[in-house]
């Protein structure tokens, strides 16, 4: 079913009311350990024991690196638990925001704007071949070797040092100078 735009746009102002309504929440997951320990008299070498666990952890990443980091309290595990969920609440509002925008984008009319004084000018003006202050693209590439001017026959001939501008260059052009 087609949406209008005005209701799209009400869907819209809904989704970022709830996610402001949002309480703490951080990217990560919760699991269980249980494991044998590095102490080779410990009970849970010996047969028949238990290991050590369920410890319950935090796994984050920070910096691109994986964090895990133990919860030693029912109540750190309760906390842990709440801002996972919230997490969760925000990747699928943050979802539901993007697919509303999508929606309104398709449907908005296209308006197009009055050119301004200075783009009427511009256009107007057929010598200009890019807008003024703004520098083009032709200053990022070096020219190639070849292009580089020929030195005339009198030049060539009275001063092996000279280019076609009759300028010397190298050492000679920091002496004419």
């Amino acid at each position: 079913m087609l949406q209008s735009l005005g209701d799209l746009e009400q869907q819209r102002s809904a989704i970022v009311h709830q996610l402001t309504g949002l309480g703490d929440f951080r990217p990560c997951s919760i699991s269980t350990t249980s494991g044998r320990c590095g102490k080779p008299n410990c009970r849970c070498h010996l047969p028949n024991q238990s290991p050590h666990g369920p410890t319950d952890r935090l796994t984050y990443k920070v910096d691109g690196k994986t964090v895990t980091e133990s919860l030693p309290s029912p109540a750190a595990l309760a906390k842990a638990e709440r801002e996972v969920a919230e997490f969760r609440n925000y990747r699928q509002l943050s979802q539901q925001f993007v697919e509303v925008n999508t929606q309104i984008c398709e449907l908005r009319p296209v308006t197009e704007a009055a050119p301004s004084a200075q783009e009427k000018n511009f256009r107007s003006d057929p010598k200009r071949t890019h807008r003024p202050g703004r520098p083009t693209a032709a200053h990022h590439f070096a020219r190639p070797q070849g292009d580089w001017p020929t030195r005339s026959r009198e030049c060539r001939d009275s001063n092996p040092g000279c280019d076609a501008s009759g300028r010397g260059h190298g050492s000679d052009a920091a002496a004419a100078v």
